[in-house]
Order: structure tokens, then sequence, then C-alpha cells
């Protein structure tokens, strides 16, 4: 399916043109009839030979309607904008393209219309010299004469094949992408119950899914689509939606501007930071009306540098990077374009923040790893729910806990952590997170690829504390070599195999002999005179991570192969180091899912 809006002055034949190519009226408001004029957005549509579905949504031409306009193109990816042969250039045309360009719609015809009132070549002409400045230079046109049926015949033969053309050029969207259906309509059917509408830009929609509005999350209960029920609908399409509440109230809560979403897909973005282009951006109003997707809402504008600014709304919305919108004070006609640069920007509390923020988000580009680079680290649920793709960070980049960090972020981490540890304080080591902290890191987890990714490690984690120096880099003191050797020997037999304390007081290895072959990383050592080989942990972890989580002790035990007291040791070592987390019922979970 393709959705195409129209565009254009009040009476230069918009709802004329979709009625011929249709059939449909567009206009299904009385007041509408009674006026003769567009004030509700309109919806028909039309099988295209050679292209299939075409849904229409037609749009109000008048001054006073402008909002409305914007709630009907907010998604649309295509346009026809409709200028009379026998009118000049009018302001609301002017208006209606700065809106186009400044959603970056970039595919559209030119439809001259009342060629039979007057000659449409002046038109024509004005209309190309005003495309060529926007997004819609060099789009083809159509001169129709729809004064008796031969002019409606011709207007439905030309108007349609031109149409095809464009729509063959417009690249499909993911039906697999994140729904984010903003709701351009809400009604109650009965029998059915409360319908919505909007256009869907992307994903699909079934029946039964749950999807989250503002007020909680709604189920599918029937999805139709240009009249017609359908097991599931994807984008680009036109859709009605019944609903049915999934959270006490959250259908009723559902409004022109809302918008439904995949569960957990998007952020909820009450502050933006966006690039701003069209006229007098040094002029830029402090509380203009943000229209993005059927949205409109006041926001306060913060002017960072000519170009870029920081939005703060007054209600969340889920906007990702990339996301289009216009910004439209209430005293002008001016249009401003915003495309979104970071829906989750840091504060600007010190003096000369803004400036290097500025700097900031001029290296921003849409990528994820421009994102990464700027704000150094970043969790990957994160970057997809802003709308970037974490598989495509740079090489080098640190992953670990869910984080990513940028590579030149981990070489200071690297940097940090080592001088940390080089402190006379240090002597002992640093527990994980002291030197999380020193190193700027928001999780332990993340020290084991900072410190371990080079040849040669400058900290091994023992004990639950960090220490300077690669494991195992330590000579084995030579008194202890003997028994090192008969011990390797009882451990070869299995990874968590623990002589007991009889056996270690016969080989002569009391708690401080088995600390000193600890740090060399001959062994591990769990304390309580329980030792296993070296790695038994990184095993364990291994194991642990096939058992349904959390788990007891006794599956634990189970799975390891040992005893009661080896498993016990393990886990709370696993414990210290922070690689599991205990629960308050005593079972257990890998911190990171492996």
């Amino acid at each position: 399916m393709h959705v195409v809006a129209t565009a254009g002055h009040v009476d230069h034949g918009k709802s004329t043109l979709v009625r011929a190519l249709t059939g449909a009226d567009p206009d299904r408001l009385a007041e509408e009839k009674r006026r003769g004029l567009t004030i509700e957005l309109g919806y028909a549509w039309m099988d295209l030979p050679g292209t299939g579905e075409v849904a229409f949504v037609d749009v109000p031409g008048h001054e006073r309607f402008v909002s409305t306009m914007l709630a009907g193109v907010g998604p649309v990816p295509v346009a026809v904008l409709v200028v009379a042969a026998d009118d000049p250039w009018m302001p609301q045309t002017a208006e209606h393209l700065a809106v186009l360009d400044a959603l970056g719609v970039r595919h559209g015809l030119l439809v001259v219309s009342r060629a039979d009132l007057a000659d449409p070549a002046p038109a024509l002409a004005r209309a190309h010299e005003e495309l060529a400045r926007t997004g819609l230079a060099g789009v083809p046109h159509v001169v129709t004469r729809a004064g008796d049926e031969a002019g409606v015949s011709a207007l439905r033969q030309e108007v349609g094949a031109a149409l095809a053309r464009v729509l063959a050029g417009v690249p499909a969207p993911d039906p697999g992408a994140d729904v984010r259906l903003w709701v351009d309509r809400v009604f109650h059917v009965r029998g059915t119950g409360t319908v919505v509408t909007g256009t869907l830009p992307a994903g699909t929609v079934r029946e039964g899914d749950e999807l989250a509005g503002p007020g909680g999350a709604v189920r599918v209960r029937r999805v139709e689509s240009l009249g017609r029920r359908r097991d599931a609908v994807s984008g680009v399409a036109r859709v009605a939606l019944a609903l049915a509440d999934r959270s006490p109230g959250a259908v009723a809560a559902l409004g022109r501007g809302d918008a439904l979403l995949t569960p957990g897909a998007f952020l909820g973005v009450d502050v933006v930071d966006v690039e701003v282009s069209g006229p007098d951006l040094d002029a830029l109003p402090e509380r203009p009306l943000l229209h993005v997707g059927s949205a409109q809402l006041a926001v306060h504008a913060r002017p960072l540098a000519p170009g870029l600014a920081r939005l703060r709304l007054d209600r969340p919305l889920p906007l990702r990077v990339g996301d289009r919108a216009v910004l439209r004070s209430t005293g002008d006609r001016v249009v401003r374009g915003v495309r979104v640069l970071d829906p989750r920007p840091p504060s600007l509390r010190r003096r000369g923040a803004a400036r290097a923020r500025a700097v900031d988000l001029a290296g921003l580009d849409g990528t994820t790893a421009a994102d990464l680079r700027v704000r150094g680290l970043a969790r990957d649920d994160d970057l997809r729910r802003a709308g970037l793709d974490p598989a495509a960070a740079p090489a080098g980049t640190v992953r670990a806990g869910g984080w990513l960090l940028d590579p030149a972020r981990a070489a200071v981490a690297l940097e940090l952590a080592s001088a940390a540890l080089a402190e006379p304080a240090a002597a002992d080591g640093l527990a994980p997170a002291e030197l999380a902290k020193a190193a700027r890191l928001p999780d332990p987890a993340l020290l084991e690829p900072v410190l371990g990714g080079t040849g040669a490690p400058p900290a091994r984690l023992e004990d639950g504390r960090w220490r300077t120096g690669a494991a195992g880099a330590p000579d084995v003191p030579a008194d202890l070599v003997p028994a090192l050797a008969q011990l390797r020997e009882e451990l070869a037999s299995g990874p968590f195999v623990a002589p007991g304390a009889d056996r270690l007081r016969e080989l002569g290895l009391d708690a401080r002999a088995l600390a000193r072959l600890d740090r060399a990383g001959a062994v591990l050592h769990l304390g309580s005179g329980v030792v296993v080989r070296a790695g038994a942990d990184e095993e364990a972890l291994a194991v642990l991570g096939g058992l349904d989580q959390p788990f007891p002790v006794t599956a634990a035990r189970t799975a390891l192969g040992t005893s009661r007291r080896v498993a016990l040791a393990l886990l709370a070592h696993l414990d210290r180091t922070g690689r599991t987390v205990r629960l308050a019922d005593d079972t257990r979970r890998l911190r990171t899912p492996r």
C-alpha cells in the first residue's frame, strides 16, 4: 500500500482531485459540504493499476486549519501539491510547501488545476520556481481540466499514470520495524468499541497485538485498512484499530496526537536536542509549537548555536534520532524544520556547557558511531530505543554488562584505572566498585574488558579485588613448587574438584601458602580452605548460564557436579566479584546473561 497526502491553498481543488481519482468524497462532515471546504482530515482510496492500493489523506487548505493539515501529513511520505491556474501563488500554498520541505518529504507530484479557466503556464512556472528551493525540486507535474466529464476522465488517467511513476520510486519501509502509529482520529462504533486511525509508516500491526499508549497498554481487537478487515497490516498504510484496555483507562486516554507503540521500544522524551532549518534562525521564538506525527504541543526553545537548539516539551513524546518535525510560532506563518539529533541529551548546568554542547551536536550525523563518540558510553537498550543500531558500533568498542564503551573512552578508563591501582592506598588492591568509580565507569562489569583487553593486562581480579599485574605474572615461590605439582595433578580431574582440609595439610599448604599460590595465578583460592584450579570461576559461569534464572544452590551444585562446600564457596566468590547476584530468597542469577 502507498499513502499520499494532498497539500495546497483552500479551494484549489484538492478534494476534487481525490474525488475524481477514487470516486469517494473525502469531505465527510455536514459542515464541510455546506461550506464547500475541507475542515477535517479526509480519507479515500483506490486501486491504481500496476501499483496497488493507494490511500489519500486530504487535508484542509484554509489558514485556520494548518494544525489539522500538519496532523495529516506528519507521517506521510508522498504528497500531491495542488495549484490553481486561475489564482496567483498563495500564502497558504507557500506554507504547505514549507511544511512538506521541513518534514523531509522528497516524493511528490505537482498538479495544476482549473486549466480550463486560465492559462496554466504562469502558475506552473511559479510553482516549479518555488519547488526548486525545496526537497521536492524536479517533481513531475500534470495540468488538469475537470470542468466536464472528459476533463475528469483525462485527469484520472494522467494523474494516475504520473502518480504510479512517483510511487514506484518510493523506498519500501521495513515491515519488521518497531510500530509507532500516530493517532489522527478517535471514535466509537456501536458493537465494536473505541476505534483509532492513523498512518502506519513502518512495522506491522496484527490482531491480538499489545501496544503501549500514554495511558498504558492496549490490545488490538480488530485491524481494518481501506474498509476491509485484515489479519495484519504493514506500513506504509492507513489503518483503523479497534482497541481494548490492557491497563485500566488506557483506551479512554487516547486522542489525536498520541502514539501507539511497540512496548519498550521507544524512549519517552521531554528534552531533545535538534537541528533547526528555515528562515530567521537567529530569531527562534521562545515558546513555539512543535508538530510531529499527528501531535501538536508547546515547547520551550533554547538556542545553542545558529541552527541548533534544545527543546523542552510540555509532555513526553516517543522521539528518535533522525525524526523530522515542524516548529511554528503562533504569531506568524514562519515554518521551521526540525531534525532530532539527540533524544537523551545531557544537562547543561555548567558555565559554557551550551557552547560545548553545540560543538558535540555538530559532530552527530545520525550514526551509532558518532553518537557513541560524543557520548563516550551508552546502554545498548537505550541506543535501540533512540533509533540507533548497537551492532553498528565502531571496531574496538568495549561491550560488557549491556554497555557499549567508545574506544577513546575505554583508553581514558584504562589510564585512570591504572593510575588508581598505582596509588600507595591500593597496595592491597581495590574493590570492583571502587576501581570503577576511579575509572569513571558506570558498571564494574566494564573493568574486565577495559583492563584485560590489551596484550599485557595491567591488573587482575583476585579474591574479589583488582590488583596490579597480569594473572600468573609472579613466579611461584620455590618452596611451594613440589606441593603445587601434586596439587595440580589432583585438580586436573575436574574444574570443581577441591581437596579436603586434611589433604591440604598433608601437602603442607596452609592458608598463607594457598594465598601465595593464588596471587601467582597458579590456583584459585576461594577462602575457607577451598582451592580449585585456576579459571574454575569462569568455567562455573558458563555452566550456571545454562540454568533457569534465578537458580538455587542445589541446582548449581548439581550442575557443577561438586559438593555443597565447593558450590557455596564458588558462589560466594562470584557474588564478591560482581558476576552473580544473590537475591533475598537465597537464589542467584547471573549479572550479565551468557
